[in-house]
């Protein structure tokens, strides 16, 4: 594998502390030891964590991501704690409540320079995570490689480009244009591509998993409600799958060995599910791999020196599996007041906390007493409440209210 002393380069200069680890171990061991990447233990994936003992967590989807990730970038020859590091950091900037409390913290700031749970994550790795600061004292985040961070980033364009789905806020755009010096304009490094697709892998799987076992979804209704499921594939997930394509591809699904034909609670009927996941998830990797080895050789691959080529067969097979969760999980009709009540918990702690700012956690009391407009204070509060884990952001709700 080959990446150069520019990609391993820190925004700030920090020496290692003592030899044997190379620059990526050194990023790979900031994020696991973070404070946001623990919080994930306690916000939603899809389903309500505390539900049962089973259902994924933030943390553990983002964990399962990156085992699935450092296997294929490893195979392809990126280097694996740098594809770990990407993997692991993926998800960091994820508020509470999953992608509900995502819209609504996105309809509360569209008038203060957005939010985007990427353009948040990419902020912690850069601001607001406890590491590294400058000689004015200003704080750096964890202040990765140049390749780890750019490996992070989804999406490597600003709200301008696109309103909806960014990688950067305004005020962290100094770092962002660093880390993309040389890097062509708009593209994803192949650790990025790899770590969107172990991402599309590990949840559009683990969620029919979770959905199966918590006995939310059987595969025997997947014919009869293919046009909602055909609708929500295109629509909320913007497949651009034709009918037909989404009929062949729950067939293709269907026929599998692997196919979760049924579940019945039994340990062996789990261990079947466990295998079913594992069969998939190896399909659509290994399809990702052949393809990508097809095209680019057998070369070590990393940073801009190719794409990650996934089949169209294997792309529209994961965008009907997300639909799955979509259709009978996500949209279903028992989960709206859940989310109705949640998008008042988020909104309301934005109103309280812009009246009652003492009640900031300590390491956002400076920004906020620094902030010099409207869009800076309400940046501050946007921070803390993305910071919240799901039981956090409850409690905080509860005690705001109870004080006001």
């Amino acid at each position: 594998m080959s990446y150069s002393a520019f990609d391993q380069e820190r925004f700030l200069d920090e020496p290692a502390k003592r030899a044997g680890r190379t620059e990526f171990m050194r990023d790979r061991a900031r994020v696991i030891h973070s404070a946001s990447l623990r919080r994930l233990a306690a916000k939603t994936q899809v389903a309500v964590p505390w539900e049962n003992d089973f259902q994924r967590t933030r943390l553990s989807h983002s964990l399962e991501c990156a085992q699935i990730g450092r296997e294929l970038g490893e195979s392809l020859g990126a280097d694996p704690d740098l594809q770990d590091t990407a993997c692991l950091s993926h998800d960091l900037g994820h508020p509470p409540f999953g992608h509900n409390g995502e819209e609504a913290l996105a309809e509360i700031a569209q008038d203060f320079g957005g939010f985007e749970g990427n353009a948040q994550s990419f902020r912690l790795l850069v601001r607001l995570e406890a590491k590294t600061v400058d000689a004015s004292g200003k704080s750096i985040g964890l202040n990765l490689t140049r390749a780890s961070l750019d490996g992070a980033t989804k999406y490597p364009w600003s709200r301008t480009e696109n309103s909806r789905k960014f990688g950067v806020y305004d005020d962290d755009v100094e770092i962002f244009n660093w880390m993309r010096q040389q890097a062509p304009a708009g593209k994803k490094c192949i650790e990025a591509q790899i770590m969107d697709w172990s991402d599309d892998c590990a949840y559009s799987v683990h969620d029919l998993e979770d959905a199966i076992f918590a006995g939310q979804v059987s595969v025997k209704n997947f014919e009869q409600d293919f046009q909602e499921l055909y609708k929500v594939m295109t629509t909320d997930y913007k497949s651009d799958a034709t009918e037909q394509e989404a009929i062949d591809a729950h067939a293709r699904l269907s026929a599998l060995s692997a196919w979760p034909h049924y579940y019945d609670g039994s340990l062996r009927s789990l261990a079947r599910l466990k295998d079913s996941t594992s069969q998939l998830i190896g399909r659509f990797v290994l399809a990702a791999e052949v393809q990508t080895r097809k095209v680019h050789g057998n070369g070590p691959l990393s940073r801009y020196s190719a794409d990650l080529e996934i089949p169209r067969e294997q792309k529209l097979e994961v965008d009907f599996l997300k639909a799955i969760a979509g259709h009978y999980l996500i949209n279903a009709a028992h989960s709206q007041d859940r989310y109705a009540k949640q998008q008042v918990i988020i909104g309301e702690l934005v109103e309280m906390l812009l009246k009652y700012p003492d009640e900031l956690d300590s390491y956002f009391q400076k920004p906020w007493n620094e902030a010099s407009d409207e869009i800076a204070k309400m940046r501050v509060i946007i921070d803390q409440v993305a910071a919240l884990t799901d039981p956090g952001a409850y409690a905080l709700h509860a005690r705001l209210l109870a004080n006001r």
